[in-house]
């Protein structure tokens, strides 16, 4: 699954009911947002204060010293004790600070004073006392800034300083790498022995580990190993750009292919055919799944190594990026009692994440969801998810099949992509289940032009169809570095911006932001992503023209009639709201000038 569109830290704190129902009497938080927050609560395991925030309710900070002035606790954002005196920082190791999420900011003598996310827990205190000597004192702080404090004052050699030196301990010379590429060749003949030696080496470990924990820090969603002539690159996939990393020597190609093999349960003597893998690692205290896919090249094998953070499944579907029209749309959708939704885009667009989404807000005890993916990225607990097998005969549409006899509530299918799957889905919408799938299409008229080139019937199609959505990932400019400039009106409208949508930005010149770069964002100016959602509700006229076979373009305009906002549409918002910059809606909304 591609990866996912970035969201606000939310605070772990717990907020007690007696807090929450002072924050309805201090008309911070009306008694509907409480009920409906929990309600949320009694479906998942997220605490009181998490849910507030991430449902838009109140922002974290507000919350935050609501919390310590009830609770007697100080509160303290990090930024503003900026710089950290050194010896604060030296008293915690940085594996604790990490694994219990807080981070010390003062010390005297004998009294040590931390930020944490729950300053109430007293057994974190009484741990610190034990381990530091010190009177601790515990202050309220956010995560995000926790994190941050993190990164910056825990300072570690940079990959590139981390390979020298683990080449440095590997005692081999740079002359000695030819006579190090023969053996690997004799290996090759040989198959297992020699190699998988060196893949157990010391030196080689900690290169794997250290590109693996360097892009699970730098936040990638992929990781791309691959062997050239006379050299190994390394890239990660950062907001869905790929950036170069440094990279250890050419001569440990192979070594390094074999390790990641190995930890993956693969063949490392079998070099011929592409083979497909998992691992799951604990990095910096959180569990990473990583799915593994080596592919033989002419120089050797490329690896392509796709992180999957679960964490960011639980996001409620408002912090997704969702606009509020085609949110209120989608929502409605979802709570269909039978119908099809189908989540269209090219592949890295989010649409997993999405369906995880809504998924994950439909999971509740009285409901029977059933899964067929291939692969399952993520496991959800409640859920009953297949893996799909072609080689054995477990397709999309054999596992439907099944899936009819399961007495199920809700079905998601992985993807469409023949008519039998198409047909099967159609059908068991028909019969009163809701169901889940996604298409690759570029928006969501050419969708129904789709399903109709795969023979599904025109008149089966308006019969079950309730929702098409399309999505694409948007780059977020960085909230540290951003900065506005001003834009003539004019340009804006040569770009083929509407000048509807320019009205309610003023007369004149315009104000949009970009970032300047910064070593929070890597010095790109963005930091994140967002989504952009064209969604398209299948009312009685849209029916009507699927009935009539009419083509894309003439669906589409039907849809902007009645009120979807597309592509391109989104991405004016987004541009127009600081949040992104006018190259990236050209670049992602290129396709889409419709509007």
């Amino acid at each position: 699954m591609a990866d996912m569109p970035s969201v606000h830290h939310a605070i772990a704190i717990g907020l007690s009911r007696r807090l929450a129902d002072i924050l309805v009497e201090e008309k911070r938080l009306t008694a509907a947002q409480l009920q409906q927050a929990l309600e949320a609560q009694k479906r998942g395991s997220d605490k009181l204060g998490s849910l507030l925030v991430s449902m838009g309710f109140i922002d974290q900070e507000s919350l935050l010293r609501f919390f310590a002035d009830k609770t007697g606790v100080a509160y303290v954002s990090l930024s503003e004790a900026d710089p950290i005196p050194e010896e604060a920082v030296q008293a915690v190791p940085e594996a604790i600070a990490r694994q219990k999420m807080l981070m010390p900011f003062l010390k005297t003598k004998n009294r040590l004073t931390v930020a944490l996310v729950d300053p109430l827990d007293v057994l974190v205190l009484d741990d610190l006392k034990m381990l530091t000597g010190c009177d601790v004192v515990g202050c309220l702080a956010s995560e995000a800034e926790i994190v941050a404090a993190h990164d910056k004052y825990y300072r570690q050699a940079t990959s590139q300083e981390a390979l020298e030196d683990i080449v440095r301990q590997s005692q081999v010379s740079e002359d000695a790498a030819a006579d190090v590429e023969q053996v690997e060749d004799q290996a090759q003949q040989e198959r297992e022995g020699a190699l998988e030696r060196e893949a157990e080496d010391a030196p080689v470990i900690k290169m794997v580990n250290l590109i693996l924990a360097g892009a699970v820090k730098a936040k990638a969603s992929d990781i791309h190993i691959e062997p050239y002539q006379k050299e190994l690159r390394i890239r990660y996939r950062i907001d869905g750009v790929l950036h170069d990393q440094p990279a250890p020597p050419k001569k440990f190609s192979a070594a390094v292919a074999a390790r990641v093999k190995i930890m993956s349960n693969l063949d490392i003597a079998e070099r011929r055919v592409p083979q497909d893998g998992r691992l799951k690692l604990r990095i910096e205290g959180r569990q990473i799944d990583m799915r593994v896919s080596v592919l033989p090249c002419a120089t050797g094998e490329k690896i392509v190594i796709r992180l999957l953070d679960s964490a960011g499944l639980r996001v409620q579907m408002g912090q997704l990026g969702f606009e509020p029209e085609p949110l209120a749309v989608f929502q409605k959708a979802m709570e269909a009692p039978y119908g099809v939704n189908l989540v269209t885009g090219p592949t890295g667009s989010g649409k997993s994440t999405t369906l995880y989404s809504a998924l994950a807000n439909l999971n509740t005890p009285d409901v029977n969801i059933v899964t067929a993916e291939d692969p399952v990225e993520y496991q959800l607990h409640g859920i009953n998810q297949v893996q799909v097998h072609a080689a054995i005969g477990l397709t999309f549409a054999a596992a439907l099949r099944s899936f009819l006899r399961q007495d199920p509530d809700i079905i998601m299918v992985g993807e469409i992509r023949d008519q039998e799957t198409a047909s099967i889905a159609v059908n068991a919408a028909l019969t009163g289940h809701l169901v889940f799938s996604t298409l690759h299409t570029n928006d969501t008229a050419q969708t129904l032009t789709r399903l109709g080139m795969m023979g599904v019937e025109p008149f089966l199609i308006s019969s079950a169809l309730l929702m098409v959505e399309a999505q694409r990932l948007v780059r977020s400019v960085c909230v540290k570095c951003r900065e506005p400039y001003e834009v003539e009106k004019d340009w804006l409208l040569k770009l083929g911006i509407p000048e509807a949508q320019l009205q309610t930005a003023g007369k004149g010149k315009i104000v949009l932001h970009k970032g300047k770069g910064c070593g929070h964002c890597a010095a790109t100016g963005y930091r994140g992503r967002q989504g952009l959602y064209e969604v398209m509700e299948i009312t009685d006229p849209i029916r009507q023209l699927i009935l009539e076979r009419a083509p894309a373009k003439r669906i589409k305009e039907q849809s902007m009639r009645q009120g979807m906002l597309t592509l391109r549409m989104c991405a004016v918002r987004k541009l127009l709201s600081g949040a992104t910059t006018v190259e990236e809606m050209m670049r992602v909304t290129a396709s889409d000038t419709d509007v």
